[in-house]
C-alpha cells in the first residue's frame, strides 16, 4: 500500500520468480481472477489488484463499467505492487489504480524503461502512520506523541516482540518505513508483521474490544475506521525530503496524492477503457463505502461495485466522456 517515500524491499530476482508462480500461489502475472464480457473494441483490459480491499473496490468499480459500458473483456490479476508494475512492458497488465508513490518503481518503469505512464490522480488522499485503538487514547492521552512511547513499550510487549515493545505491520510487501522509524527515533520497538489487511484489522477491533494495548500501521482511505476511530500518532513532522533517504528517516509519512498507472502501450492502444482509466475519480468515502460492502457486509467484489454504480449514475457518466 498503501502508501512511496521507501519502497518495499524486494530483490529483483524474487520479483522475477513471483512472476512464474502458479495461480495457486496468487501471483502470476498471466493468471486471471475473472474474466467477462466478449469481444469488442475494447478488448482485453487487464486490472491489476493489490492486496487491499481499497484496491479491490477501485480495481471492480472500474472493471463492472468497463464490461458493462465499454464491452470489454476484463481480467482481474491479483499481483503484489512491485509485480504488477512488471507487467506494464509485456501487456500483461494495463493499469495499476492506485498507486501510493513508488518513487523506485516510477524511475523505473516510466522515466527510464518507459514501459508504463502517469494516468492522473484517483481523488483519494492517502494517509499512512501510527495509530492506537480509541480505548489506549482516553486512557493514555500522552500516547498519541511518539516522544512518549518507551515509558509505555513495556506494555505492548508479545511473543513475537521479545523483549521490546511491539509495533504491528500488516502486509509486508506493503510500503513502510517503520523499521528505519524505530531504529532512527530510538524506540524500544520491534515491527513485528500481521502478514494482511485483514489481520491487521482484527487485531486493531480486538485490541478496542478487550481494551489490551496495540499499537500498529494503519492508513486511509479505509472503510475500517468508521467502525473503530483508531487514532493517529503524531511522529515528527513530515518536510519535504525528509525521507529522501529510506535508512536515515526520522519523520511522518507524508500525505499522499493517489494516482493511477497504465502501460505505454495500453495508453496508446486506442482503448476506450483508458479514458475510463483516466477519467476515474472518487473520493475516500466513495472507495469506503465500496470496501465495506465487501469487507464488512459481505458482498462478492462484484456485487458491491454494482450496487455503488447503480447509486451513483452522475459519477460513472462523467468517466465516460
Amino acid at each position: 500500500m498503501k502508501k512511496w517515500i521507501k519502497p518495499a524491499a524486494v530483490a529483483a530476482s524474487v520479483l522475477s520468480a513471483a512472476l512464474g508462480l502458479t495461480a495457486c500461489g496468487g501471483g502470476d502475472i498471466s493468471a486471471t481472477s475473472n474474466a467477462a464480457g466478449g469481444a469488442s473494441k475494447c478488448g482485453a483490459f487487464n486490472v491489476a489488484v493489490n492486496p487491499w480491499v481499497g484496491y479491490e473496490a477501485d480495481a471492480y468499480v472500474v472493471g463492472t463499467v468497463a464490461k458493462e459500458k465499454l464491452g470489454c473483456t476484463v481480467n482481474y490479476k491479483t499481483l503484489k505492487e512491485e509485480v504488477a508494475w512488471q507487467g506494464f512492458g509485456s501487456g500483461e497488465v494495463d493499469t495499476v489504480l492506485e498507486n501510493w508513490g513508488h518513487p523506485d518503481l516510477t524511475d523505473k518503469y516510466i522515466k527510464q524503461q518507459k514501459t508504463a505512464q502517469d494516468a492522473g490522480p484517483t481523488g483519494n488522499t492517502g494517509v499512512i502512520g501510527w495509530y492506537v485503538p480509541p480505548w489506549m487514547a482516553k486512557q493514555y492521552p500522552d500516547i498519541t506523541d511518539s516522544k512518549n512511547l518507551n515509558k509505555y513499550a513495556d506494555m505492548f510487549k508479545t511473543s513475537e516482540s521479545g523483549g521490546q515493545g511491539q509495533l504491528l505491520d500488516g502486509d509486508p510487501s506493503y510500503v513502510t518505513n517503520d523499521e528505519a522509524l524505530v531504529k532512527n527515533l530510538g524506540l524500544n520497538f520491534k515491527v513485528v508483521y500481521a502478514g494482511s489487511e485483514p489481520a491487521l484489522i482484527q487485531a486493531f477491533r480486538q485490541a478496542e474490544q478487550n481494551h489490551t494495548p496495540l499499537i500498529g500501521y494503519f492508513y486511509e482511505p479505509q472503510w475500517f475506521l468508521n467502525e473503530v476511530p483508531l487514532v493517529k500518532v503524531n511522529l515528527p513532522a513530515y518536510t519535504d525530503g525528509c525521507d529522501a533517504d529510506p535508512a536515515k528517516v526520522a519523520c511522518d509519512y507524508p500525505k499522499y496524492d493517489l494516482n493511477k498507472i497504465v502501460s505505454t502501450k495500453f495508453a496508446n492502444s486506442g482503448s476506450p477503457a483508458y479514458n475510463l482509466v483516466k477519467n476515474f475519480k472518487w473520493t475516500n468515502q466513495d472507495q469506503n463505502m465500496v470496501a465495506g460492502y465487501i469487507a464488512k457486509d459481505g458482498m462478492s467484489p462484484d456485487a458491491a461495485a454494482q450496487k455503488w454504480i447503480d447509486a451513483n449514475p452522475d459519477k460513472v457518466a462523467a468517466w465516460l466522456k
